[in-house]
Parts: C-alpha cells; sequence; structure tokens
C-alpha cells in the first residue's frame, strides 16, 4: 500500500546531519500462499532493495513476523510473533561511502549457526496452509538511533527453492482377471473376487496440488503394499513400485503385476505417491499418504469373465466401443437391451450382477439365469461402461467384465433465461431466451412489480429477475411471460430454475402453463402445505378443478436463500420410449438435485386426469386460477430452464450445480467482517443484509491492535437468528481464526470449541470446530447433523484436518458440502446405497482439500434455524464450545466450490 522507497528506523538529526523531524517507520510485506500451494519448501530467502543508508557505517536490520496487516491498522502495527533474521549492512550511498555502497539487494536466509532464524520453516507452514498470510516486517534493530535509518524500494521478493508435494494416487485398484478396469472394494466383509494369483494392480500418481500448464509437474513413482490376513492381523507379503528406474510425471496411471500370491487367501492392497527432489548437493524423498484398503481374495476356480453383448433387434441400440471408435447411441434415459452370457470356460452359472460404472451401488441389479436379457437405461450422455460379473452354483461371484458404449447427447433445452439481460433501475423489460434448441421465447417484464436484482445465483457481476419484492403493496402484481408456450405440456418436460423467497404468508407461483381458466401446471411455494410444491390440473374446467401433486419432503423452506427447483412431467414408459397412455404418466418435484418422494401417477390420483395442453404463453412469477391471475411470486428467479423431455435424476442433479464453463458458481450471501465493526455488533456486509450479530454481554470485544473479534473462551460469542442459506442444497463456510494457545492449552482433553455454525434444535446443523484430541495438539473439523422432531441425532457426518492446527497466527478454514457428490456415510460396512447426488463434506484449511475419511457423506436433507454463531456451538443438548482466540470475519455462498475457487475466491479475497 505504498510506492516508491520508503524508509525503516528513526528519521531524526546525528552527527551533523539530518533525515526529518525524528519519526519511526517500519516496513510491512505481506504474501499470500496461493503460489506455495502443493510445494515442499526446500528454500527461502527474504530479498529488499535498499536504497539508501544515513551514512557509511553498517547496522542492524531485523526481519520479523507479525499478525496481518489491514486498512485499518495504525501504529505501532501488527504484534510482533517470531524472529525472521537479522542483517549487519549499509548501502545506497554510492561514491559518496569509500569503497562505494550501491544500492543493492539484502537477503535474509536462514544462518545455521542462528536458532532464531527460521525463515524456511516458517515458509514452508504457508505453504501447508497453517497460517492464511505471511507478513514480515522490516525495521532497524535500533529504532532510537537515527544512525541506523535505511530507505527500502517496495519491490521485496520472497524466493523460494521448492520440491513437489505428492498428492494420494488416485484410480487405485486391481484388475481381476485378464480384462482392462480396475476395481476397489474398500469392506473387509466384501472383497474383491480376483481369478488371477498375479493380479494387476494400479494407480495414478499425483501432485498434491494440480500443476499449471507449461509447469514442471513433478518426478513422482508409485508403490503399492499388499498384506494378507488371518484370523488374528496383516501380514505385508508385496511391494512394488513404478516405474522401476526414473521417476513418471504429474497424472501418470502406473500399472504392475503382483507375485504370484496364494489361493483362497484374503488380501488386502493400497498405494501411495513418492515424490523425488534434488537440490544442490542433496536429494530426499516425499510420501503422500496412503489409498484406502482394497479388500481381495484370490479364487482361480471362480467364475471367468462373462460375455456381454447388445440383444439383437431394435433395443440393442447401444454398440460396443472400439480402439478407434465409438458411436454415441441413444440418450439419457432410453434404455438398450444386452444379453450376458457365461465364459466358455464355465459350465455352471447361475446368474448375474450388473451396473454402469457411472453410478454408485444402489445402481447394482441381479438376473437369474446361465444366459440373462436385460434393460440398461444410461442416466447421463457420454461414454458409459456396463460392469457384470457371473455367479455359479456354490454362489461365488467371478471377475468383472466390461462393456463399453457411447449414449449420444440430450437435445438441449428448448427455453433458457439467465436474467442477466441489465442493470437494475435500467427500464428494460425483456429477458432473452438464449437456448437453441426450436423458437426463441424472448420474456417481457410487466407491471412496476418486475425489474432486476444484483442478488444471482452465479455471483458478481450477474442479475436475477426481481419480483414484488418492494415496499408498496401497489408494485406487488409483478411477473414475466413469454408471448406463445414454451412447453407443449401434453409431452414430457422438465423445470428447472433458482428461486429466492422472501415470504410465506400466502402461495406464490414461480412457473405456470395457462389454459383458458386454470394453469396445465404450477411450480410454486404453498402457504398451506408451507412446503414447495409441483401440480399438474386434471382438466381445464371452470368449476372446482382437481389438483394433483407432487409435494416437498420437508416444509418450512427457510426464505430469503437460494434453493433450486426442479420439475418433471413424464410420459414415456420405463425403458424410456413416448407412451402414449395417460395411464402412466407421473410427476415429480425436485428439490436441490432431490427426488421429493416417489413419482406421483396422474391417473391413479384422479381418474378425471387428461394430458392437457397450455394454450398461453410461459407465466414466470404468477398462474391462471378460476380464470383469472394471481399467486404472485415475492423475491428472486434466476437460471430458469425448460426441456421439452424428461430429465433423468442424475441430470438434474448435474443442472444444480449451476456450472459455469464446466465449474461449479457460487454466490456469496453473507459476511461478516470485524475490521469494519464496534461497539456491541458484528456488522454484515454482503448485499443479502442478514442481520448483524449481537455480542455476548461479557467476554467478546474488538481489539484495539488488529481488526478482529477477541474471544475469551469462556462466555464471549456473538450470533444472529440464521440461515443464511438451504441447507439441503450446496454451500461454502469460511472464517479466519486465530487459536489462543494458552487459554486452549488450559481447557481439558476432548474439549470442541466452535468457531462458527448453525444451530438446528439441540445441535448444530453445520460448525467449524477445533478439538483437541490430546494434550498440546489441536485439529480443526467440520461437521454436519441431521436431528430428528426427538432432538436426536438421525444421521452425521465429518471431515477432520489431517495436521495439527496452528496456534497464535491466522487460519483460513473452510468448510463445503457438496450435495451432489457422493460421500460415505459415517459406520458404513457397504458403499452407500443412494444416488451420485447424495452429499459429501470437505473441509480446505488454507489451500489445501484435507482427506476425507468414510465418515464424510451426509444423505440428510437437512436445515438449520435459529442462531447462527460464531465463538460457541451447541452439541448434545448444550449450547457451550466456546472459542478461546479471534477471528477476523465470516463469510458463507450459496455453491460448493472447487480447490481452484477456494484459492481465487476464499484465499485471494482474504489477502486482499
Amino acid at each position: 500500500m505504498f510506492d516508491g522507497d520508503k524508509g525503516v528506523g528513526k528519521c531524526g538529526t546525528a552527527d551533523g546531519y539530518s533525515c526529518g523531524p525524528g519519526y519511526v517507520d517500519r516496513m510491512y510485506f505481506e504474501f499470500a500462499p496461493t503460489k506455495l500451494a502443493g510445494k515442499h519448501v526446500l528454500d527461502a530467502t527474504f530479498r529488499a532493495h535498499e536504497t539508501w543508508s544515513f551514512n557509511c557505517d553498517p547496522h542492524w536490520l531485523d526481519l520479523e513476523r507479525t499478525d496481518n496487516i489491514s486498512e485499518g491498522t495504525r501504529w505501532p502495527g501488527p504484534k510482533q510473533l517470531d524472529q525472521m533474521g537479522d542483517r549487519y549492512v549499509s548501502a545506497g550511498r554510492n561514491t559518496q561511502c569509500s569503497p562505494q555502497q550501491p544500492d543493492k539487494w539484502i537477503e535474509f536466509n536462514d544462518n545455521p549457526d542462528e536458532p532464531d532464524e527460521n525463515l524456511k520453516s516458517t515458509v514452508n507452514a504457508l505453504a501447508d496452509g497453517k497460517m492464511s498470510r505471511l507478513t514480515l516486517m522490516l525495521r532497524a534493530h535500533d529504532e532510537t538511533d537515527p544512525r541506523a535509518w535505511k530507505r527500502f524500494d517496495d519491490n521485496a521478493e520472497l524466493q523460494v527453492n521448492f520440491a513437489y508435494k505428492p498428492g494420494t494416487p488416485t484410480d487405485v485398484g486391481l484388475i481381476p482377471g485378464d480384462g482392462t478396469t480396475a476395481y476397489c472394494k474398500t469392506s473387509v466383509a466384501d472383497p474383491l473376487i480376483v481369478t488371477r494369483k498375479d493380479p494387476m494392480v494400479q494407480a495414478r500418481v499425483q501432485t498434491k496440488v494440480e500443476a499449471h500448464k507449461a509447469d514442471e509437474e513433478g518426478s513422482l513413482q508409485a508403490e503399492f503394499t499388499v498384506e494378507r490376513g488371518d484370523d488374528s492381523a496383516w501380514h505385508h507379503v508385496w511391494s512394488g513400485y513404478r516405474p522401476d528406474q526414473g521417476w513418471d510425471p504429474d497424472g501418470t496411471l502406473e500399472k504392475m503385476r503382483t507375485a504370484e500370491r496364494a489361493e483362497g487367501g484374503l488380501y488386502r492392497y493400497k498405494a501411495r505417491t513418492q515424490s523425488h527432489w534434488t537440490y544442490g548437493s542433496t536429494s530426499g524423498d516425499l510420501f503422500s499418504a496412503y489409498s484406502p484398503w482394497c479388500y481381495f481374495k484370490i479364487d482361480s476356480t471362480a467364475p471367468k469373465s462373462p460375455q456381454i453383448s447388445p440383444t439383437p433387434g431394435p433395443s440393442g441400440r447401444y454398440t460396443e466401443c472400439t480402439t478407434d471408435a465409438c458411436q454415441g447411441n441413444g440418450g439419457p434415459g432410453l434404455s438398450g437391451g444386452f444379453t450376458f452370457k457365461p465364459n466358455p470356460a464355465d459350465t455352471d452359472i447361475t446368474g448375474y450382477e450388473w451396473r454402469l460404472l457411472t453410478t454408485t451401488a444402489k445402481g447394482t441389479k441381479q438376473v437369474t439365469g446361465s444366459t440373462a436379457k436385460v434393460n440398461v437405461t444410461p442416466s447421463l450422455a457420454g461414454t458409459q461402461v456396463l460392469s457384470v460379473r457371473a455367479k455359479d452354483v456354490r454362489s461365488r461371484w467371478g471377475a468383472y467384465s466390461e462393456f463399453s458404449f457411447k449414449v449420444s447427447p440430450r437435445q438441449g433445452a428448448v427455453g433458457r433465461w439467465h436474467f442477466d439481460d441489465a442493470m437494475p433501475n435500467s427500464g428494460a423489460v425483456l429477458a432473452k431466451d438464449t437456448a437453441t434448441e426450436g423458437t426463441r421465447h424472448d420474456a417481457s417484464l410487466r407491471t412496476a412489480g418486475a425489474g432486476w436484482s444484483w442478488l444471482a445465483r452465479r455471483g458478481d457481476e450477474d442479475y436475477s429477475l426481481w419480483l414484488n419484492d418492494g415496499e408498496s403493496t401497489a408494485a406487488r402484481e409483478g411477473y414475466a411471460d413469454t408471448a406463445e408456450a414454451a412447453v407443449n405440456t401434453r409431452d414430457s418436460f422438465t423445470l428447472s430454475a433458482w428461486v429466492c423467497l422472501t415470504d410465506a404468508s400466502q402461495n406464490h407461483v414461480v412457473l405456470a402453463a395457462p389454459g383458458a381458466n386454470g394453469s396445465a401446471f404450477t411450480l410454486y411455494y404453498s402457504a398451506a402445505y408451507k412446503k414447495w410444491v409441483f401440480n399438474r390440473t386434471a382438466k381445464d374446467v371452470k368449476g372446482d378443478p382437481v389438483y394433483i401433486r407432487s409435494v416437498a419432503d420437508a416444509d418450512n423452506p427457510p426464505l430469503k436463500v437460494w434453493t433450486h427447483l426442479s420439475a418433471v412431467f413424464k410420459t414415456e414408459d420405463a425403458e424410456g420410449a413416448t407412451d402414449t397412455d395417460p395411464g402412466n404418466d407421473t410427476i415429480q418435484l425436485f428439490v436441490n438435485g432431490r427426488a421429493q418422494g416417489q413419482p406421483v401417477v396422474l391417473r391413479k390420483e384422479s381418474a378425471e386426469y387428461e394430458p392437457w395442453v397450455s394454450s398461453g404463453g410461459l407465466q414466470i412469477g404468477r398462474s391462471r386460477v378460476a380464470g383469472s391471475y394471481g399467486e404472485y411470486f415475492r423475491g428472486r428467479i434466476d437460471e430458469l430452464a425448460v426441456w421439452q423431455q424428461a430429465l433423468t435424476s442424475d441430470e438434474i442433479a448435474h443442472e444444480a450445480q449451476t456450472l459455469d464453463d464446466g465449474v461449479p458458481t457460487s454466490e456469496l450471501v453473507a459476511h461478516w467482517d470485524a475490521a469494519s465493526s464496534a461497539g456491541t455488533e458484528l456488522s454484515e456486509f454482503s448485499a443479502y443484509a442478514p442481520p448483524t450479530m449481537k455480542l455476548s454481554a461479557s467476554g467478546a470485544e474488538f481489539s484495539k491492535d488488529d481488526p478482529s473479534l477477541v474471544l475469551d473462551g469462556s462466555t464471549g460469542y456473538a450470533a444472529a437468528t440464521g440461515p443464511v442459506v438451504d441447507e439441503s442444497g450446496s454451500f461454502t463456510v469460511s472464517a479466519t481464526v486465530r487459536i489462543d494457545s494458552t487459554k486452549l492449552a488450559d481447557k481439558p482433553v476432548g474439549y470442541s470449541a466452535q468457531v462458527a455454525g448453525q444451530q438446528v434444535r439441540d445441535e448444530s446443523s453445520w460448525a467449524l470446530w477445533v478439538v483437541k484430541p490430546a494434550d498440546n495438539t489441536y485439529q480443526w473439523k467440520f461437521t454436519r447433523s441431521a436431528v430428528g422432531s426427538d432432538g436426536k441425532v438421525t444421521q452425521s457426518a465429518q471431515v477432520a484436518a489431517a495436521d495439527i492446527a496452528e496456534t497464535d497466527t491466522w487460519v483460513t478454514v473452510t468448510g463445503i458440502f457438496d450435495a451432489q457428490e457422493h460421500g460415505e456415510l459415517a459406520n458404513a460396512t457397504e458403499p452407500s446405497e443412494g444416488t451420485v447426488g447424495e452429499g459429501k463434506l470437505h473441509l480446505y484449511v488454507g489451500q489445501f482439500d484435507q482427506p476425507a475419511d468414510s465418515a464424510s457423506g451426509f444423505t440428510a436433507p437437512q436445515q438449520g434455524s435459529g442462531e447462527l454463531a460464531i465463538g460457541r456451538g451447541t452439541a448434545g443438548g448444550h449450547t457451550e464450545h466456546y472459542l478461546p482466540g479471534a477471528l477476523q470475519d465470516l463469510r458463507i455462498w450459496t455453491g460448493a466450490m472447487s480447490t481452484d475457487q477456494v484459492r481465487s475466491k476464499v484465499l485471494a479475497a482474504e489477502a486482499a
């Protein structure tokens, strides 16, 4: 925050010379960890360019690590934490000295003879994400002596020699027979059956952080380990390395056959990445964490890989990919016939188990018979792999066989409105339809109650449709519509939209398709049910219409938050083909990518149902009832899309991610910042304006030395009424926090302190924690809990940091709940039997995604309410868990961030 050269020390008078009136200066240089992500520091040097000295005699210059700086930093500056080094120098007076002293770079590098110089270890901690920023202060050792005055340029550098840290390998598994696809069974109770005594193991070596293009990608090797189990223990029996000579770059898939193993033995296999480095005359190796164990059993007499072929005839629409070609056929939701036959070596096959490898265990199905015919329905476009294994008369499952085929892309949306056409108060009234299929249907904004909003689902520089959210009741009949129908309501269709509802006192409609009297369909919030609803009207009649509803599972959805709604009307049969029998028509509502209940068969609910066609334009924000329009929406609608076909559950989960060039988008919906707060309230600065947090009567105060909220660990906290996100969908929460090691040391082993969290009854729906598992050992955690009506926990999930938490320094911890990602459930002995979009937790310490164990899956559509707090939390029915330390800010986003987004949107913003 300065330009040109500035001074350090006392600018005063000495020896007849004067620099100035006697003020004292210090210089601060701050570094973000972003460029060091995934690097192991071998050496570090801080360089500052000295342009001037008071005289020709050298004087001591100190480099100190301090707390972070900000726009609110005032003299004497942030707290000094650690000595980084000192130098006895003079430079910049040129020919005024003999010999002359030109300006030069002054370098600070650890002196092994001075144990208090630890720049390298400090920069390593920064690279490890153990601190949010590194702030270095340059100062004169003696700030009372003007002779020690020096000036330095604004171009200081932190030079780092590094090696790439290895990451846990991916694609870890075994090829059980003579095929090409690897499998990994993580349950010892259900090991992979291997029909070769020397199975092929594989692992893809990784650096901890993906290198940028044109960057060197590390010198890596895969290390394989196999153990055999007996009744009491596991014993190491084999190790292997690939490549066996030299090194491979990041992302190389390494394969190796094991030595022959004993028939009938139970084994387990894991792998890790080794990263090799050479620096000067020394070299070394770094090792990643091991992958999870893959359990397998060798049975060379078990069934061999079965034969898979498309069923002859029209149903066998999917053809096998070859080395040279992969022809697309069919489409998502459209089934294809396949025939399974025994391997020629097998004569006693009784059945088969099969699934698409793009699904989870729930997609596994079984069929009996020596030869079997099945219909397989892919739920996503692109290359799919059908995996099949056979079972013999002794109920032994055998090796897998794979059939790769390509599913053609589905026809795109027939209408898509981003509502980013104009800025608020621009006067523009047209929302463009940006879809490319069929005819375009631009939407017109109607009346003073419709406009544009800064609050939009895709984040900064995006806009949304604003409807009827003003103070005046006269401006509450706004809506938007298309001139003609956007979908044919007789045929299959899908609706999708992000909504931010601000009122729950009456019905509010998101979308409707009007006829002469009523609406063919309506997607809306029901004040009677207190739920989201998707309905179809049995007939377009003047009298009492019959409504057939698909209703959300949860009631009382939170207001002023973004929620993703989808609705599907399906006229297709079980194989995805068009079905003209209205007795099979169904509707189903989806909330945040999750199906709500089972599909509702319309004719079963009402014998009057007929699939009638809407004659009017698509209504955005109102519906037609008994010949009149009403039920106007209040709030915001964004990213609206319609398809003239029934999307699958996986496609809807994909749509709910709201991707931009393949990357999920996020929207900052809350930001409490201590730097701009004072008095008894922690101020909030997002455009969504959730309430400020009230400080407790004691134990919480704003620091006078640095911009933070200081909490005493006994009574101090800050709280507001939440929630600020729809927690059944994806969200991201991040806090910059400093633990007080002295106060936390006084807490008992097992103590948990909540950094921030949202209450739900007597638990925390989500929370960031620091826990004390042992003396002088602290650990970050991110948790979620689901609570039943009786107040008891029905499901929980957590991710714990791999490394010990740093104390007495600022650390940014980020928790992410990705509602569309599959994660294993706590205490599960089998893989979770849900769909791809079940829900998974991630924890980032700094820029690093912490390795998740089997407890990171969270499938419950849990929604917190009540207290949203910093510094205390609720668990086990007790609201306490006070945090000893300080907090700079708490930020919450709708949407699950990627690793790159954590670095660019969370950490980069912190550094700025």
